[in-house]
């Protein structure tokens, strides 16, 4: 039987990379992730430095993660106790297929 799939990204500024880096890694059933470098485009910048004002963009670092369905609710419940933090924004998204080239 396949078991749905989803994928969850997080995007949060590089001073909380440590934590949530930790927070997944020690999570129970702990998935692998990939991390990203990114910069973010808004015209809300509230808590940018005078350097990202100027660029009209911010540091970002992304987190993807694929877990089942059923475990992604665990997860963000998890990572909200471990970093709660309004300046973590994340989303979930169905995942198709997963699978490796060879």
């Amino acid at each position: 039987m396949t078991h749905a799939l989803v994928r969850l990204t997080l995007v949060f500024p590089p001073a909380l990379e440590g934590a949530l880096s930790e927070a997944l890694i020690t999570a129970p059933n702990s998935p692998g992730f990939t991390l990203l470098h990114g910069e973010g485009h808004s015209s809300d910048f509230p808590r940018a430095s005078t350097a990202e004002q100027v660029r009209g963009r911010i540091d970002r670092r992304v987190i993807l993660v694929v877990v089942q369905a059923e475990a992604l609710e665990p997860l963000i419940r998890a990572l909200k106790q471990r970093v709660p933090s309004h300046d973590i924004v994340w989303w979930s998204e169905p995942v198709l297929e997963l699978g490796r080239l060879a």
